[in-house]
């Protein structure tokens, strides 16, 4: 019998390949070896290696706690909040127990404003673990956000009895003081912290910066530069250092600092970028254009450099310059969010809405959680006349971002317009809250007060508005329109000046001091103090032109027209100028010069709609509609909301045997644009009837004659649609309505024969 042998080394050989591979498909070996990779990365400080072996070890095993808990580390150090939260979630449901975590958990609720969650999550660890540092600390910051301080003070007093090392403690105890007002004990405790850790670049910083606010600006200095020699790469303290020398009026100091820390990081974005970006926040944009223009050369690849230099061209309308450099990012980079959503922005800039919606709508999808992609998307339908959604996409900027001025003075807008008290109230407290050192939450708050008939408190609002920014012309021109309002002309009139005192080119200012003469039967009055404010700022366009209406309101006609003459003199674009001139040539009956004014507006302003709608309704009034509707379908061109020329279009149509569904549609734009006005009511309702729908046209024509009891065409139109749905009585009704109003108007024996059909 044949025999099997073996090579005994072969054989062992065999039974460790069997052994290694049993141990790699062993399911706990492999995600064990996966986390301890994630770790080697993580403490290399290489935390997207990190997450993704971690993730690894999630996906072979999806309760594998330890792996999302230090996923949650990984995403808290990458600054990804979101998914620091919902490992964090899975971490604490797979490990009630896990007190890190929950403490973690917790402190993502304080950062996400939810104080009540941070609170309970707090005392759950505690009762499991009554003597956890950091619970009693994330207790009393969320004691002190919801505005117990005595409860804070005490828990943290907690904490430091528990661990009187830690001096990371007594900073939160020096800063929780601060909250409750106690300076003096706030320093000790900094200085304890210091002590403590002689190291420490927080305590340093904090410190530094307690100082600066208490004016203290020697001491505050000599702390921050300890803190820039513990950490010379370190962008957040050359900001401290900064403002702690726009304090003491030291700008060229700052710019200084600003230089030294580019030459200490040349390769730290934010640290290169620190003076571009000084130069935004003082205002100064000639300064930024030209830092970022080089920072452009020095760093082509950095993204952010590109980006943030898109930005300040935008801002400063300097379109053309943005276009090249957005274009040739989306030419290195198609897929970009934030280029894509420049080259929407660029196309509302440059009145293009149309174009610009599908772009933004695009990059919303893109990039749903970026905020300023929702603004700029409701920007453009605010354009469109799309207000319900502007309203929508402001408001989910909000949601993303509760802190964005910018969306909140948007919202506050919109509910302005709205009448909406509540929504513009709720977003004038946030904008004071946001920036307490500006006008705008205070002005808002005014205006709400003013919807609410709440004079006093408007008032109150104003005056506070004024305090906080002394040199802006806003509140006073408000306080001087509330006391004209009241008939206090003597205060108003001292309010205006003021305003002007702070603006001398103010037009709102000089405008409302004028309509305040004009107001008191004195335009020869209005038309010196103009003329003097003229001589006082030197040729100003705008100022010619307020200057042409008041002596036109002086009946001065020869003069309103060299001063609007001479206002387009100095101004060739200023539409406002030709639409006067064309107003004074409708008065004095010469339609024809009327129209070249319009014609020249136009050509001045191929974008302003203005000309093109007046210029339609001039041709629809003198009998030549083909023209008018030309005119109105160049206005829905460029403006495809436009409620006016959308109106105008749809009634022309109907009138002349155009097409009533395509009328139909634009009376239904011009509704939408326009809901309470009775004329679109009327237009909307005169489609219906040509459409076949009489009940509904009836319901739209009532509604136009609550608004405009005593309109002949309206009375007669809701007499046809009750003839069509064969109530005489009621036809009859209206039509006699209809001609007792005006016997002799054009439309009268239109009406007479339309009474004499449901009379027989």
């Amino acid at each position: 019998m044949n025999r099997l042998t073996f090579n005994r080394g072969f054989v062992l050989l065999l039974i460790a390949t069997a052994l290694f591979a049993g141990c790699s498909r062993d399911p706990n070996v492999r995600k064990q070896k996966y986390l301890e990779s994630g770790n080697k990365y993580f403490d290399a400080g290489k935390y997207s290696a990190a997450a993704i072996q971690y993730q690894n070890a999630i996906q072979i095993d999806p309760r594998y706690a330890d792996a999302h808990f230090k996923l949650a580390d990984t995403y808290l150090r990458e600054g990804i909040l979101n998914g620091a939260y919902q490992e964090l979630r899975k971490t604490t449901d797979l490990q009630p127990q896990n007190w890190k975590a929950q403490v973690q958990l917790g402190n993502l609720y304080l950062v996400a404003h939810q104080f009540n969650d941070a609170k309970s999550t707090a005392e759950a660890v505690l009762t499991g673990d009554p003597n956890n540092v950091d619970a009693h600390v994330l207790l009393a910051n969320a004691d002190a956000a919801l505005q117990d301080s005595q409860s804070a003070l005490r828990e943290m007093q907690a904490a430091i009895d528990l661990n009187p090392k830690q001096s990371q403690s007594y900073l939160n105890m020096a800063a929780l003081q601060l909250n409750a007002k106690d300076s003096a004990a706030a320093e000790q405790n900094f200085l304890k912290a210091i002590e403590l850790d002689p190291k420490s670049l927080n305590a340093h910083v904090a410190l530094g910066n307690f100082y600066a606010q208490l004016k203290r600006f020697s001491e505050a200095e000599q702390q921050l530069n300890i803190g820039l020699q513990l950490a010379p790469k370190n962008p957040a303290i050359y900001a401290s250092l900064v403002r702690l020398y726009m304090l003491e009026n030291q700008r060229p100091k700052a710019e200084q600092l600003l230089q030294q820390a580019k030459q200490a990081m040349p390769d730290v974005s934010e640290g290169y970028r620190m003076l571009g970006d000084f130069y935004v926040a003082v205002g100064d944009r000639d300064a930024a254009i030209r830092e970022y223009a080089q920072l452009m050369k020095d760093h082509p690849k950095d993204e952010r450099v590109t980006l943030n230099y898109i930005q300040l061209l935008l801002n400063s309308r300097k379109l053309d310059e943005a276009k090249a450099v957005d274009d040739a990012l989306l030419k290195r980079d198609p897929k970009n969010a934030e280029a894509q959503m420049f080259r929407g922005e660029l196309l509302s800039a440059q009145n293009k809405p149309n174009e610009a919606l599908p772009v933004l709508q695009s990059v919303t999808k893109q990039a749903a959680d970026n905020p300023m992609a929702h603004f700029a998307l409701g920007v453009v339908m605010n354009q469109l006349g799309n207000v319900d959604g502007a309203q929508s996409e402001f408001q989910q900027a909000l949601k993303l971002n509760p802190n964005f001025v910018q969306a909140r003075l948007a919202t506050a807008d919109i509910a302005l317009r709205k009448g909406d008290t509540s929504l513009l109230r709720e977003n004038a407290d946030a904008i004071v809250r946001l920036a307490p050192g500006a006008p705008e939450g205070h002005l808002l708050r005014a205006a709400a007060m003013l919807k609410s008939n709440d004079r006093a408190t408007a008032e109150a609002e104003l005056q506070m508005a004024a305090q906080v920014a002394p040199s802006d012309p806003r509140a006073f021109i408000d306080l001087g329109s509330l006391r004209g309002s009241d008939k206090k002309y003597a205060e108003a009139e001292k309010y205006f000046e003021s305003a002007l005192s702070k603006d001398p080119r103010s037009i709102e200012a000089l405008s409302n001091l004028a309509n305040l003469y004009t107001m008191q039967n004195q335009p020869a009055k209005a038309t010196a103090r103009i003329q003097q404010q003229i001589s006082r700022v030197g040729d100003s366009s705008t100022f010619y032109l307020l200057l042409s209406q008041a002596q036109n309101a002086q009946k001065d006609v020869a003069a309103a027209k060299q001063s609007t003459q001479t206002a387009i003199k100095l101004d060739s674009s200023n539409i406002g100028a030709y639409l006067q001139l064309a107003q004074l040539d409708l008065a004095a009956n010469q339609q024809d010069d009327a129209r070249k004014q319009y014609q020249q507006a136009i050509q001045a302003n191929p974008r302003d709609v203005r000309a093109y709608l007046l210029l339609g309704t001039l041709d629809d009034s003198t009998g030549n509609w083909q023209e008018g509707q030309s005119m109105y379908k160049k206005v829905l061109e460029i403006d495809g909301a436009n409620a006016p020329a959308a109106n105008n279009l749809a009634y022309s149509m109907l009138e002349h045997g155009g097409n009533v569904d395509v009328a139909l549609n634009y009376a239904q734009i011009a509704r939408r644009g326009m809901p309470n006005s009775p004329n679109t009511a009327d237009t909307l309702g005169w489609a219906y009837v040509q459409k076949g729908s009489y009940n509904v046209a009836v319901t739209y024509f009532e509604d136009a004659l609550k608004e405009a009891p005593k309109n002949q065409p309206m009375e007669y139109h809701l007499g046809v649609a009750y003839q069509k749905l064969f109530d005489n009585n009621k036809a009859k009704e209206h039509y006699q309505r209809a001609l007792d109003i005006d016997p002799k108007s054009s439309l009268a024996d239109t009406i007479r024969k339309a009474l004499t059909s449901v009379s027989s």
